[in-house]
């Protein structure tokens, strides 16, 4: 296969993710559906988190699955089941346990399943890049709000919430279906041409492809979902109130903050692919560590971030960290463990996004309900950022000869290498 055409399987993943992550502007659902239908803030922020826990969830399943099958049949799965999901909350009229099952139950399993395969691709097919691509691979979800948001509003304006859902439904079963099929594995042992690790990436990267259960028998795997955890539980509370959090500490228009979170989300992109890009120049270790310094610190301001301006800019940084763990993580589990069998290995530590989801979002929407006002949960969640800088200082990578000491089977045959 010609080398152009790993770019056309990078493009089609970036399209995928756009319309994937069009489940990031869920704030802008939130008010007409508390208000049209009299649910609380807390049952319909409840919706979002079913679908990114589940997304975790099937995210690691089916990264078991494309081993087996492919790519392809994984991501128009993924597509069908995420379309279907939001085209069937059109049908959600006074029945909250409707909205639970299709936008939460069935479209964050078609989550799960099609987001893990572009980055479990385009890994193998950028060995030469690995930071930067998988940063590439997911910064389209983080765009996906940029161009839901205002969309989503507009239409809710004209023709409804419900009816919002079913043309969105519709297009985002359109989009990944199609981008579904460019989905496809390098042939085995590919390389770029002329392309060989330098000795910098040689000692980043492990010398052997681990399966599932030998990485499970590492520490290493537990420090790296605790990284993801705690960077997407301080992001994703966010995320989960935007619009309202805007509203609430600047006064501007439902219109007006519906826009600031379409400009956020641009940082929660370009984070994905900006802290990528810089882990593979000062290591993924420092990359999580500057990310939680700038996370504690921001979150702490951003109660007394009170101008429109300030409030966007802020929150703008704060999805750049954010993204950047989900456009670093991808590629430190490739360096740990091999490239291999990263799609079961990270869809496994996916499980962490799902755990933030039923953790963050639901903490902030309480303490909101409860003290009135969200700036009780900014600083608590500023203060778990600061204490978060201490897992990315003392991780490091594992050793071939451990996992041979833990007497695993089949490990008398590993050899270092690969």
């Amino acid at each position: 296969m010609k080398a152009l055409n790993r770019w056309h399987i990078a493009l089609a993943g970036v399209c995928m993710q756009l319309a994937l992550g069009a489940v990031y502007a869920w704030s802008v659902f939130r008010g007409p559906l508390a208000k049209q239908f009299g649910w609380s803030i807390s049952e319909v922020t409840l919706t979002f988190t079913i679908s990114i826990f589940v997304l975790g969830i099937a995210a690691f399943l089916r990264g078991l699955w494309l081993n087996r099958k492919g790519p392809r049949i994984v991501a128009v799965t993924g597509g069908t089941l995420y379309g279907l999901g939001v085209f069937l909350a059109s049908f959600s009229a006074n029945k909250l346990w409707w909205l639970y099952l299709s936008y939460g139950l069935i479209g964050g399993i078609g989550l799960g399943f099609a987001y893990i395969v572009p980055v479990a691709v385009l890994v193998k097919w950028f060995p030469d890049r690995r930071g930067l691509i998988t940063g590439v691979a997911v910064g389209g979800f983080g765009a996906g709000a940029l161009i839901t948001a205002p969309l989503a509003t507009r239409l809710i304006q004209s023709v409804g919430v419900l009816n919002t859902f079913a043309y969105l439904g519709t297009a985002f079963l359109i989009v990944t279906v199609v981008a579904g099929f460019f989905m496809r594995n390098p042939p085995n042992g590919w390389r770029p041409e002329g392309w060989r690790s330098t000795p910098s990436q040689t000692s980043q990267r492990a010398g052997h492809d681990y399966t599932l259960s030998e990485a499970l028998k590492t520490w290493q795997c537990y420090a790296l979902w605790l990284l993801l955890f705690l960077n997407t539980c301080a992001g994703i509370s966010i995320i989960s109130q935007e619009a309202p959090i805007f509203q609430e500490l600047t006064g501007v228009t439902a219109v007006a903050a519906a826009g600031m979170v379409g400009l956020v989300s641009i940082g929660n992109a370009v984070g994905r692919v900006f802290w990528a890009w810089a882990s593979d120049l000062m290591t993924r270790r420092a990359t999580f560590v500057v990310m939680f310094v700038v996370q504690a610190f921001l979150f702490w301001l951003l109660p007394n971030s009170q101008a429109a301006l300030s409030m966007t800019i802020v929150t703008f940084v704060v999805l750049m960290c954010y993204g950047g763990g989900f456009g670093t993580m991808p590629a430190f589990a490739a360096d740990y463990f091999g490239s291999r069998n990263v799609g079961p290995i990270y869809g496994l530590m996916l499980t962490a996004w799902g755990a933030a989801s039923a953790f963050g979002p639901l903490l902030i929407a309480h303490m909101r309900e409860v003290d009135g006002s969200y700036g009780g949960a900014l600083h608590i969640i500023a203060g778990v950022m600061a204490a978060s800088v201490l897992v990315p200082i003392f991780i490091s990578p594992p050793k071939l000869g451990a996992l041979r000491s833990n007497n695993l089977p089949g490990t008398a045959s590993l050899a270092p290498g690969r």
